[in-house]
């Protein structure tokens, strides 16, 4: 009897001490390499040494202002509908290049039954919006000095339109509860958040009460935004309708107005409203990030034409996010610029096109022209 109480006690020491080297064992390994893993599966299947980072990439791009005049918008129709496809063929494949690409409507998009027009107070078709997502275009920046064109009917109807068509869109709003809410991408790993404000609206009163309708430049308002956004996104990206039109360089407001940006934390500054091209430029901030800028993208579809108005492009800027136990950094590099050209024939057949190949559709000195435009945008980056 006594035999078997020993042989119990033993056994149930036995059980205990192996319980204990089970838990130890549980409580040293499997639990870093659950948080590793939680980490790195975007990347790999592979465990992650903690002493090394991961990096995740993408590349954000940006293209001017889709400027629909008349000419544009019945160059377009096709007798029972209007196709504006066949105006960005040409440069589908460079637009596809980036992982995220804005794009900056600047007519407001109210469609037929609110009447279309053109200058000086715009209405195009719904099927703009079309042709951007068919040729690569990922979210349009609606706060410009045409938003009010149509009123709170123009910015519904263009609304109600892209949110059918699953396109995102940012700087104008149904409601208060619609402004609040921030656009943000996640597109590999990293999220990046689009916001987008305007100088003005050429005059037109913002109804009362009902400010949300559009985004107006107000550094207050402006800080609280990027400050919010900053809380949810790993970058910030703002597009902004500035400037003086048909200047080729930037005032001394625009300057002035992307250092606060930046040194408030926005990380990509996409400019528009001269209908010209401005260069682009790094921002040193006082807490030691840099900011990339282009002050104007110009025109990327539009019927003005001379004295560069016809001339626009794709810029891209590479988003690199460091990943470690010490936290995440932002890395921005490697800013490249694509010069396009809009062709018509006597205001029909508009197109898009690259610049290097507009000798084919009629530009005088096309390859001249392509040396001086890549010129005038990276000046400031050297």
């Amino acid at each position: 009897m006594k035999k078997k109480v020993i042989i119990s006690s033993v056994i149930i020491l036995i059980s205990i001490a192996a319980a204990v080297i089970l838990y130890i064992q549980q409580q040293q390994e499997p639990i870093q390499e659950e948080k590793v893993y939680q980490v790195k599966k975007h990347q790999s299947r592979s465990p992650l040494n903690v002493n090394r980072q991961m990096t995740e990439k993408t590349t954000l791009g940006a293209i001017g202002d889709i400027l629909i005049h008349s000419p544009v918008y019945q160059d377009a129709f096709k007798g029972d509908k209007y196709d504006f496809d066949p105006m960005f063929e040409s440069v589908k494949p460079l637009l596809e290049k980036p992982d995220v690409l804005i794009a900056n409507q600047e007519s407001i998009l109210g469609g037929t039954e609110l009447g279309l027009s053109g200058y000086p107070m715009f209405n195009s078709p719904h099927e703009v919006a079309d042709a951007l997502v068919h040729t690569g275009v990922d979210i349009v920046s609606t706060a410009n000095n045409h938003t009010l064109d149509k009123g709170e009917k123009g910015i519904q109807s263009e609304t109600s339109y892209l949110d059918n068509i699953g396109l995102p869109h940012v700087g104008s709003f149904l409601n208060e509860n619609d402004h609040q809410k921030l656009r943000i991408m996640n597109k590999e790993g990293i999220k990046i958040a689009y916001l987008a404000y305007t100088y003005g609206t050429n005059g037109i009163p913002v109804p009362k009460g009902k400010d949300f309708l559009v985004n107006l430049i107000d550094r207050d308002n402006m800080k609280e935004e990027i400050h919010r956004a900053k809380k949810e996104a790993d970058v910030v990206v703002m597009s902004i309708h500035w400037g003086i039109e048909y200047q080729r360089f930037p005032t001394n407001d625009q300057k002035d107005l992307a250092n606060f940006l930046a040194n408030e934390g926005v990380d990509v500054i996409f400019g528009s409203h001269p209908h010209v091209l401005q260069p682009m430029e790094w921002i040193n901030t006082t807490d030691g990030r840099k900011t990339f800028v282009v002050y104007s993208l110009g025109n990327f579809i539009s019927a003005q034409y001379n004295d560069y108005k016809d001339i626009g492009g794709l810029a891209t800027i590479e988003i690199t996010k460091h990943v470690s136990e010490k936290g995440n950094t932002i890395e921005l590099s490697n800013p490249v610029f694509y010069p396009t050209y809009v062709t018509s024939q006597k205001y029909h057949n508009f197109r898009v096109v690259p610049l290097e190949k507009a000798g084919a559709y009629g530009l005088p000195n096309a390859d001249a022209k392509y040396k001086e435009i890549q010129q005038h945008m990276v000046q400031w980056l050297r």
